[in-house]
């Protein structure tokens, strides 16, 4: 028995120095940028979710710390398990979804509906079910769909420069001059700098924060037909196919083939059934956000790039812990700075999904398909464009090519 411990001792310590080799600065910022970009961008649409359903103040802060809790363990134990950049997100479409679908609905019967959707998620992730069918969309189609996911994120860096000039084009300046000497370190310069000048511009508002911890507010769950077909089934769909679909074609344009996706899908479901009672209404994979640190910025060596996710978790947990001060310092900042740090984070994994996905000519068609349908936006039955460019590639591939989608 001593010697066991001795040995597992040995393991741990070997496992520490390791994660200390591969810190790195960079990772640390671009796991910052992630949240700060996932939590900008949608976290309005969270609160609009949970007023829907008539909850307090001190629910909803409920509901932050649960998905940052979620998140922070999913993000932090997959990582660190699988040594890839796993990013997990709460779900913005299905947020949105029951921003309408979930009018009416008491509170308990809709924490029931998160937890069959968790269920659902669970089932079908740990059942391979999920795994197999992305298995048959090719890495072409796959990358295509992630550079339009994030076209228009590269295409603000520059239109922030109509509102913000000095601000975002001194960010964009030194960005492309650190990219020559210190590439590694050139989006943590742009932060800094943006972060200087809007500072001197008197644009960061620092006034209303505050340390504030969220308390975790338990909801007993009831169970209705209504909310499971109105509420539990359509999250469960949304989340599948706006969520984790993409998300899973981020892990493999960028080069993370060996995360078994089957294992991740069902964890992101287990976290969901946990913490639903608390208002953790869906935990996914995420895609915009995970390729910030997937990306050339977060680190050179895509086998150290999994410190980004791990501090990512990080800074999700204080978002959960801390919800309502770090939503008033994500507030403070000015849009454009936030526009332009992630389409500066971003260019390079744009750049990466765009040459995988047009160089061999017999997929270039359907790859700009699935492009030029994933960047334009279109939502159709509540689902993303992400999930249709998808749609329209593999059509397109199968008409052209109809031995392409075998596994």
């Amino acid at each position: 028995m001593a010697q066991a411990f001795l040995s597992s001792t040995m393991t741990t310590r070997a496992s520490l120095r390791a994660l200390l080799n591969d810190f790195s600065l960079s990772a640390i910022v671009a796991g910052f940028v992630t949240v700060l970009v996932g939590f900008t961008s949608s976290a309005v649409i969270v609160f609009q979710a949970a007023q829907a359903l008539n909850a307090t103040p001190a629910e909803i802060a409920s509901w932050m710390w649960a998905l940052g809790l979620g998140m922070a363990l999913t993000c932090i134990g997959l990582s660190l398990h699988y040594r890839a950049p796993v990013v997990t997100a709460w779900s913005t479409p299905g947020a949105a979804m029951l921003i309408t679908s979930a009018a009416g609905v008491p509170m308990t019967e809709a924490i029931g509906a998160f937890l069959v959707s968790g269920l659902l998620i669970t089932l079908v992730g740990f059942s391979g079910w999920f795994e197999r069918l992305m298995t048959r969309i090719p890495l072409s189609i796959a990358a295509a769909m992630l550079a339009g996911v994030l076209l228009r994120f590269g295409l603000e860096v520059f239109t922030a420069m109509q509102t913000q000039f000095a601000m975002t084009f001194a960010m964009f300046c030194l960005y492309l001059s650190m990219r020559r000497g210190q590439p590694r370190y050139a989006v943590v310069a742009a932060l800094a700098v943006g972060i200087a000048i809007a500072a001197l511009q008197r644009q960061i508002q620092l006034d209303t924060v505050s340390l504030q911890l969220a308390q975790p507010i338990l909801t007993i769950p009831q169970f209705s037909l209504r909310a499971l077909v109105g509420v539990a089934l359509p999250l469960f769909v949304v989340t599948m196919a706006s969520q984790n679909v993409p998300g899973v074609a981020v892990l493999r344009a960028s080069g993370y083939t060996s995360v078994p996706i089957s294992p991740v899908i069902g964890w992101t479901g287990i976290a969901t059934v946990l913490l639903a009672p608390f208002g953790g209404f869906a935990i996914n994979l995420a895609a915009i956000t995970a390729a910030i640190c997937m990306g050339r910025e977060a680190h050179p060596d895509p086998g150290k790039r999994y410190i980004a996710a791990i501090a990512a978790g990080g800074f999700y947990l204080l978002l959960g812990l801390f919800g309502a001060t770090i939503a008033a310092v994500f507030a403070a900042f000015p849009p454009e700075l936030v526009v332009a740090i992630a389409g500066l984070a971003l260019l390079g994994t744009i750049g990466n999904g765009l040459f995988t996905a047009l160089r061999d000519d017999r997929d270039r068609e359907p790859a700009l398909i699935t492009f030029l349908v994933t960047a334009s936006g279109v939502t159709l039955l509540g689902i993303g464009s992400a999930f249709w460019g998808l749609i329209a590639g593999s059509l397109a591939l199968l008409v052209l090519q109809p031995k392409a989608l075998t596994p």
